[in-house]
């Protein structure tokens, strides 16, 4: 078989089926309702089915060009985990795991092999909220396909070569400081990171993304009781926090930046990556506090329509988006979201999210075609113009998915941490009319959650505690009422 004829367009697109999905309530937003229902509608059709694939059904971010990329499918788990199985999020990553892992042939390139390094935090968030140790218990202890990427990265080599991958590989790291990558790799294609310095950089992505895994890699071990794993996983945790605190964080902006390979010193080109290290939990609060502060300015990555890729006081960027100079784009978003929220920052992030999703919804209601979009505008409801100036892809359900479903579910209405382990949902309540979710499934748990402004009803099948503002409520199976 050629190479042209090895990767070919997969088998796209399924009818919904509603049953099978959440359902959102929400009085005072219905477009909240209308752009929920459109985005799992186009997810449905962007389940691709092809024979050739260790996984033969799986989700396509919307391309079917006959390639995968790793972190688009990673974030799609995080969406997809509201369905499981019906949507194949974790079913995906085996279209990736055993190829790069266990020399699995596949059907489809694997689109820049050192993407950024993200299986370790969807697995933790899809075992908290599945409660499926027997899952961790294959990529973690049997497989090992975790610690496998782990190292993978860790020992990257320039111009190193995969037969599942597209292009070779254009990670190397850079003693123990860092790593060299590249836009592409990075998945922020045409960022200019790295030109404002005029030498070459140390990702501050990279590096915070591989503390990150170390330090889920090590909280997956604890549940499984591999206490091995979990010693050395915490031990490489703590050494890359000390080398991110050390080297990337820029005391004079209070911001994590990338550095100079010549002198570390920072590069100081502001894009949601600074965010990176909030995730993997190496800043202190008050590190917090200064990056919110100098970042989240309506000049920098906040205002109207925030989180844009690049800075606005930065002379590569595009009110027009421009793709990665200056374009909205919901992994960024929802990870940076993600990263306030871990610290409490539960209005911010809040706020975040609504502003996100009302961009989005306004795009779809006042743009033809009226669809989701692959980003979007920092500067109007529009559509984000690519790398040539043409707009962006749309129907691009994949990952843009995140805004109506994830950031809705998490930070809207407001169920931002849900424990299978210990049988908890934590909410973050707002007075914002009657909304909630129904046909909501976690663990073995299927409820319906209504919450009004003077309380909270509940419908469910089994026993759990619903935590509101840290006072935790017992709840039991059939009708409940909180009354607050």
């Amino acid at each position: 078989m050629s190479e042209g004829s090895k990767f070919l367009k997969a088998e796209a697109g399924e009818k919904l089926d509603r049953s099978r999905i959440p359902q959102i309530v929400f009085e005072r937003h219905p477009e909240y309702v209308e752009l929920y229902d459109k985005a799992w509608e186009l997810a449905a059709d962007h389940i691709y089915h092809d024979p050739r694939m260790p996984e033969p059904r799986y989700m396509g971010e919307g391309c079917n060009c006959g390639r995968v990329w790793i972190w688009d499918t990673c974030f799609m788990v995080h969406f997809c985990k509201y369905s499981a199985g019906y949507f194949p999020g974790t079913e995906s990553l085996e279209n990736l795991y055993r190829p790069l892992h266990d020399s699995v042939p596949t059907a489809c390139r694997i689109h820049h092999v050192d993407n950024p390094p993200l299986f370790t935090w969807l697995e933790y968030e899809y075992a908290k909220f599945s409660g499926d140790i027997s899952r961790l218990r294959r990529v973690l202890t049997e497989k090992k396909y975790l610690q496998k990427h782990y190292e993978m990265i860790e020992h990257a080599v320039w111009g190193q070569r995969f037969p599942c991958g597209f292009c070779i590989c254009k990670t190397q790291k850079f003693e123990e400081k860092g790593f060299y990558w590249t836009g592409n790799s990075s998945g922020m294609d045409n960022t200019p990171r790295g030109n404002d310095c005029g030498y070459a950089i140390l990702w501050v992505d990279l590096m915070a993304q591989q503390a990150l895994s170390a330090l889920y890699i090590s909280r997956l071990a604890e549940m499984t009781g591999d206490r091995e794993t979990q010693a050395h996983y915490e031990a490489e945790y703590r050494r890359r926090k000390d080398i991110i605190n050390q080297y990337y964080y820029d005391r004079q902006d209070g911001v994590y930046y990338d550095i100079s390979d010549i002198n570390l010193e920072p590069c100081r080109v502001l894009t949601p990556a600074s965010f990176w290290p909030i995730l993997a939990e190496c800043a202190s609060m008050e590190q917090l506090e200064r990056q919110i502060a100098f970042a989240m300015t309506p000049e920098r990555l906040g205002g109207d329509f925030p989180l844009n890729s690049l800075s606005r006081d930065s002379r590569f960027y595009s009110p027009d988006g421009n793709y990665w100079r200056g374009g909205i784009w919901l992994p960024t978003s929802y990870m940076t979201i993600k990263s306030l929220e871990h610290y409490g920052k539960l209005d911010l992030a809040a706020d975040l999210a609504r502003k996100t999703i009302d961009l989005q919804y306004r795009t779809y209601r006042d743009v033809e075609p009226h669809t989701i979009w692959e980003c979007y505008s920092p500067s109007k409801p529009y559509p984000s113009t690519e790398k040539t100036g043409k707009l962006c892809r749309r129907d691009f359900c994949g990952w843009s998915a995140l805004g109506p479903i994830s950031l809705l579910i998490e930070n809207v209405i407001g169920l931002y941490d849900v424990n299978a382990f210990t049988r908890t949902v934590k909410l973050h309540r707002k007075k914002q009319g009657v909304h909630g979710i129904r046909n909501f499934r976690f663990a073995d748990i299927t409820a319906d959650i209504i919450i009004s402004d003077d309380g909270i009803d509940v419908a469910t099948d089994k026993p759990f505690t619903l935590e509101v503002a840290g006072r935790p409520f017992v709840l039991e199976a059939g009708k409940n009422e909180i009354r607050l």
